[in-house]
């Protein structure tokens, strides 16, 4: 499989190159140092492209994932405009051929979409992957109790806390400016890390710092349980994801697996129930609603569940409740007005979503996987009021 990738990666580098090379470069400049130049980005991209593939296991993508993702940055901001320009330039050939229309209209716009796309890559990994976005939303109904009317939750999602090693301040800064909203309940849907626990280290202390009047409440999400990292053993995947419980234990967040609690307000209840990640293959299930949520019939009843596809899947077919909560897709970590590539792959991706009275809100999350890199999608705090529909 990697192999295919690489062949792909490979033709979609070299091709582009080879033209733009004898297009532009050969009939401007007879110096073969301009020339050997020109070629340096791609030899250092291939080099880069054969140690991942064929030397992964004691390479870059065992221990330094975050070296990886700014490795395929450096890829895409070489080798995609490239592609573009020579994309564009080959469309205006066959139009300077046959009807002597001039080249430069073509290459201006491959020149001017391929800068464009430079800069978005460029923007979106330097400043879009920080670019915290506070999103005000609300969600009505009449079984809300009116005591719980104007209740302020702030939903977190897809942390992954690993790929922000080194840069504890981008997190405390999130931190920072959740405590400023002063919520009743924070909520987190799962994907706290990439892989391991230990990804926690000197994090820990910092999200311990979220503060709520109810508490915060987290679930697990796919990446939570620690099955896409190569474990020596059985027993040391189940001590990891032990691990990663004690820890949110200790950060004072109640995990709620499969379980539920009771907020109350007065002589007024609702209940927050939380399940396992629970997903289309090939994402892991673990979620039991009927265990979750024995005991709170009749109650208006929040859900955390980390992924939006088990909205339509179990909970609107098995169950009464009345509001889910999502994050898992990060919107492809790419969003251009409301669209985003995710909505191929998720038919609820990034916002409010309603079926009659009930509602799912899938929060496009915080972190990122892979890519260190958001444009449009920036990373999210939704602040959900809950209002008493009259």
């Amino acid at each position: 499989m990697l192999q295919r990738v690489f062949i792909v990666l490979l033709v979609l580098l070299i091709l582009p190159d080879l033209y733009l090379f004898f297009r532009y470069i050969t009939p401007r400049t007879r110096n073969k140092w301009w020339r050997t130049l020109y070629w340096l980005p791609t030899a250092s991209l291939t080099a880069g492209l054969l140690d991942l593939v064929y030397f992964g296991d004691r390479g870059l993508a065992v221990g330094h994932p975050q070296a990886v993702g700014w490795f395929a940055i450096f890829f895409f901001v070489c080798a995609a405009p490239k592609l573009v320009l020579a994309l564009c330039a080959l469309i205006g050939a066959p139009f300077h051929r046959w009807l002597r229309w001039p080249r430069a209209p073509f290459t201006a716009v491959g020149l001017t979409l391929a800068t464009l796309l430079a800069a978005a890559v460029l923007y979106g990994s330097f400043v879009g992957r920080t670019r915290f976005e506070v999103k005000q939303v609300s969600y009505a109904s009449a079984r809300l109790p009116r005591a719980f009317d104007g209740y302020r939750v702030v939903q977190l999602s897809d942390i992954h806390v690993g790929s922000w090693a080194g840069q504890p301040e981008v997190v405390r800064r999130m931190v920072d400016m959740v405590n400023e909203q002063r919520p009743d309940l924070i909520l987190f849907t799962g994907d706290l890390i990439n892989h391991r626990a230990i990804e926690l280290d000197g994090f820990a202390p910092i999200l311990a710092r979220l503060k709520a009047k109810d508490g915060v409440y987290s679930v697990l999400g796919n990446h939570d349980y620690g099955t896409y990292f190569h474990w020596p053993s059985e027993q040391a995947l189940a001590d990891n994801l032990d691990s990663l419980k004690q820890r949110e234990a200790d950060m004072g967040w109640t995990l709620l697996d499969n379980a539920h609690a009771i907020l109350r307000r007065g002589n007024d209840s609702i209940a927050l129930v939380g399940v396992g990640n629970d997903g289309e293959p090939p994402f892991s299930r673990h979620a039991d609603l009927p265990r979750a949520t024995e005991g709170t019939r009749g109650l208006f009843r929040i859900l955390m569940s980390h992924n939006p596809t088990h909205w339509r899947r179990a909970v609107l077919p098995q169950t009464d409740i009345d509001l889910m909560l999502a994050g898992h897709t990060h919107a492809m970590q790419l969003k251009i007005n409301n669209y985003s590539p995710s909505k191929y792959i998720y038919p609820e991706w990034g916002g409010m979503y309603r079926e009659g009275e009930r509602a799912l809100y899938v929060n496009i999350g915080i972190g990122y996987v892979g890519l260190p890199f958001r444009f449009g999608a920036w990373p999210e705090i939704t602040v959900l009021t809950l209002e008493r529909e009259k």
